[in-house]
């Protein structure tokens, strides 16, 4: 079965998730995180990519970016994926796959749903139960995005910019949003979208990308009810 094609338009940001190969571990030392971080960089200013949130779990990553050409997004996740297995296999002496099959991925609308899943990519740890609060976890731009230590590669997207008049308005407003976490519903939605490639969005976000596109995204269902016994 042929596989599925993925598609991405310029400027419009991307939420993409890619885990090891049966969920193995794909970091296993500090060292390992650190050169992840770096090439992520690397293919950051090469793509002309814009990253705003990350985080690096242990046998799977999140990010948060938008990419001036509908290419971008794939090549800057190639030119990692060229770097980073190398790189494991041989400290490690593993060969073969890292990953488990290619990433997944689904367009973001700016406006309504960016900063949820800034809050889901940073909120990971917490769900995990590997620490008590986002900003415990090392591996991660919640330390940049809420004001605790720079990161060059990070970089504000309007939206964030747009909490605040100021760099401290806008981080205080931003840590804010972390006295809640994200109610069931809305953390449904964020994962069902990068799990089946649908656009998150209202429907007319998703109907502009795919009149742009000139095609369906993804699997989810708009319009009436399927027919009882069909799988929307």
């Amino acid at each position: 079965m042929p596989r599925k094609p993925r598609f991405f338009l310029p400027n419009v940001p991307v939420h993409i998730v890619q885990r090891g190969a049966s969920r193995d571990p794909v970091f296993f030392e500090d060292e390992d995180y650190k050169a992840y971080a770096f090439w992520m960089k690397e293919a950051a200013i090469k793509h002309d990519v814009a990253i705003h949130a990350f985080v690096l779990m242990t046998n799977h990553v999140h990010i948060l970016l938008t990419a001036q050409s509908g290419a971008g997004v794939s090549q800057f996740m190639q030119h990692i994926g060229r770097r980073y297995v190398p790189f494991i296999n041989h400290k490690y002496g593993r060969s073969g796959s890292l990953w488990e099959g290619r990433f997944k991925s689904s367009l973001v609308q700016s406006d309504r749903y960016f900063l949820a899943v800034m809050r889901y990519i940073e909120l990971n740890p917490v769900r995990a139960n590997m620490v008590d609060y986002p900003g415990l976890y090392r591996w991660s731009s919640f330390h940049h995005n809420g004001g605790f230590k720079q990161l060059s590669f990070i970089t504000a997207h309007s939206v964030y910019n747009a909490l605040g008049r100021n760099i401290e308005e806008r981080i205080q407003n931003y840590i804010r949003l972390f006295e809640q976490h994200l109610d069931t519903r809305e953390l449904s939605k964020i994962q069902s979208a990068w799990q089946t490639g649908t656009p998150l969005g209202d429907n007319h976000f998703k109907e502009k990308v795919e009149t742009q596109l000139r095609q369906r995204v993804g699997q989810d269902h708009r319009g009436r009810p399927s027919k009882r016994g069909q799988i929307p």
